[in-house]
């Protein structure tokens, strides 16, 4: 029955299909009125195919950036120019969009745990585990399960692995990329960190011009690439390579990190 179908992953899709109207509801307003959302790019968006595609952003909140992006993706598909206007385009929304997210982080609270139905492909990460460095092994099911994503749909990936800005990216997407030969999408996004608290939860402040601009696909060897070229190339194409800190004020990296001090109190 069509009511019971499922995706690769189980989830009923007449369920997913109504918690994501619902939280597009509730959230749109804080994109569209407390805050403006700038979008570059839509027509790239209606651009790709359905499936296989890998969007790779840099991070500044745990969950209003993908909240922003699902709420950007649909309306571009819906026929929207740069805009979110009208929030009818989420009536339809894609339901083979996927975010990657630590597995720790999306099972937190009946709130994760719904976002985590919507659309989480939950990770455990190598690195860093309950507010500790660690250094594990890859697990292979993790890997295994972004394939099946790709294989049906799109997935938001933030190489990062942090929402602290110009950290290196983890290679473990460069692996993902020549394994899988997805086509690369960058996305850069500004503002989320300025109006909203880390977790993207609360509105922090209003009035900030956030944007999302969404570049062409990357041009990407996946047999003769090296993992560090790929690399490289995802760090400039999200402009979070080492050398984007030479055009930046040092006053600017101050109010960074002391922005970043205050809103790991807050947290």
């Amino acid at each position: 029955m069509t009511f019971f179908k499922r995706n690769p992953f189980g989830h009923i899709l007449f369920l997913k299909k109504w918690l994501i109207r619902i939280m597009a509801v509730i959230t749109h307003q804080r994109y569209k009125k407390f805050n403006k959302l700038e979008i570059e790019g839509s027509e790239i968006i209606r651009s790709l195919p359905g499936r296989n595609v890998l969007f790779v952003s840099n991070h500044q909140t745990y969950f209003a950036d993908v909240v922003a992006m699902f709420h950007v993706f649909n309306a571009s598909l819906s026929g929207r120019e740069n805009s979110i206007k009208n929030i009818g385009y989420i009536w339809q929304p894609k339901l083979n969009m996927y975010y990657i997210a630590a597995a720790e982080t999306m099972k937190k609270s009946l709130l994760t745990k719904i976002f985590a139905y919507a659309g989480s492909i939950s990770i455990e990460r190598t690195w860093r585990a309950e507010g500790k460095d660690v250094n594990r092994q890859v697990k292979m099911s993790d890997i295994s399960n972004i394939g099946i994503a790709l294989n049906d749909g799109w997935v938001i990936t933030f190489p990062q692995g942090t929402t602290t800005p110009w950290k290196p990216l983890r290679k473990g997407t460069a692996h993902i990329i020549k394994k899988y030969k997805p086509i690369v999408v960058p996305v850069v996004i500004d503002g989320f960190r300025r109006s909203f608290d880390k977790k993207g939860l609360r509105v922090k402040k209003k009035g900030i011009l956030q944007s999302i601009v969404i570049k062409e696909p990357l041009d990407i060897d996946y047999e003769n690439e090296s993992f560090e070229s790929i690399i490289e190339k995802l760090e400039y194409a999200i402009e979070q390579h080492p050398s984007f800190l030479k055009v930046i004020s040092k006053a600017d990296l101050l109010a960074y990190e002391e922005e970043n001090k205050q809103r790991k109190w807050k947290v």
